[in-house]
């Protein structure tokens, strides 16, 4: 009895599994290649011959694109994760999976996404260094009326990114042009930072060099919102000493690393972030950072009748907290164009002022 009945038993599992065996896979690419007809003299620009062969990928629209009808013919804007590879939406899988060709800054960290998520479609490099060279020929297929998904390499593009142009022109052409949001480094850097979010100003990269830089800042000293920047590791303990010299001992957030293995968020005043950065050396990874606005208006400047935005004394005060009394009126004078010899007995005074304080709180 035993015998017949695993015998029985493993007839029956044999044919369940025959019975769940995959078909083999028939569907063909939506895009197959076409020869042309003998005597066609039709033969494509250089710019859509780099298009359909030099940088795209494979065609294909992904497995499930039969089966859905096509997208609307326009330009996508698509976010996509800054860190973490699920932080994308269902709506911007769809629409990478369906578009007929896929604008990404770089193909292989594209194609890396592209595989976490199964998807298979056509990219071609979009990047600062063609995008004059590539636009034309993106702007024909739209208006050719195909659907054409833009991303960046991480986040929301044309943040800090490619695409502008790209979108000004379609737009002027008439083309629809549709937003996929999702993940964005300076929204994820102000919701975390502590500060206020009710108005807040994004200003992208600060330039390279220390003058305009600091001439960027004196800018916006007196806007009454939190400021979003992005830095680069490297450039972070001289961007953190000009931020504290021109906007003064305001509250700021440093975030790296957002939402992946190592995320940190660091908040502290401007002063001591620049000071911190100044004394470990460079971080790792990609920094975004949210610096408070400024305070009320101080009697200081009421009296010295100074416009809106941190006074001198506030200034000398961030530059003395990361250098001697000499460089920080060196610094201030820079910032403010006021004279250095009276900025430096100015500076004098706050640091003996400062000094007199910390010998009365340890006594």
């Amino acid at each position: 009895m035993t015998r017949s009945h695993d015998h029985g038993r493993t007839r029956h599992h044999r044919a369940i599994a025959a019975a769940k065996q995959p078909e083999p896979d028939s569907a063909s690419p939506r895009h197959s290649a076409q020869k042309p007809q003998a005597g066609s003299r039709h033969r494509p620009s250089p710019d859509r011959k780099a298009i359909d062969s030099a940088d795209a990928s494979k065609p294909g629209r992904g497995s499930q694109a039969g089966d859905k009808l096509p997208l609307a013919p326009g330009l996508y804007i698509v976010a996509t994760p800054i860190g973490h590879s699920r932080d994308i939406t269902l709506r911007a899988l769809e629409v990478l999976a369906r578009a007929d060709l896929v604008a990404c800054e770089d193909t292989r960290r594209s194609q890396n996404l592209f595989a976490i998520h199964g998807i298979r479609n056509r990219l071609i490099s979009y990047h600062e260094h063609n995008a004059a060279r590539r636009r034309p020929a993106l702007l024909e297929r739209l208006a050719a009326g195909q659907a054409i998904a833009l991303i960046s390499d991480a986040g929301t593009p044309l943040i800090s990114d490619p695409g502008y142009r790209l979108v000004s022109e379609a737009v002027a052409a008439g083309i629809a042009v549709y937003p996929i949001p999702g993940a964005s480094s300076v929204l994820a850097a102000l919701t975390v930072a502590a500060l206020p979010t009710d108005r807040f100003l994004f200003l992208g990269f600060l330039p390279a060099r220390a003058a305009l830089r600091r001439r960027r800042l004196r800018e916006i000293a007196a806007l009454a919102a939190t400021l979003v920047v992005l830095e680069s590791p490297r450039r972070l303990a001289a961007s953190l000493r000009d931020l504290a010299e021109v906007l003064g001992d305001r509250p700021a957030a440093i975030a790296r690393e957002l939402t992946k293995l190592h995320e940190q968020v660091r908040r502290d005043r401007l002063p001591a972030l620049a000071r911190a950065i100044q004394d470990e050396g460079p971080p790792l990874g990609e920094i975004v950072i949210v610096i408070g606005p400024p305070a009320a208006e101080s009697p200081d400047r009421a009296e010295a009748g100074d416009q809106p935005g941190p006074s001198i004394d506030q200034m000398l005060r961030a530059a003395l907290a990361v250098s001697g009394p000499a460089q920080a009126a060196a610094r201030v004078a820079a910032a403010t164009g006021k004279a250095r010899r009276e900025l430096y007995q100015r500076a004098l005074s706050l640091r003996r002022a400062r000094n007199h304080g910390d010998q009365d709180q340890s006594d």
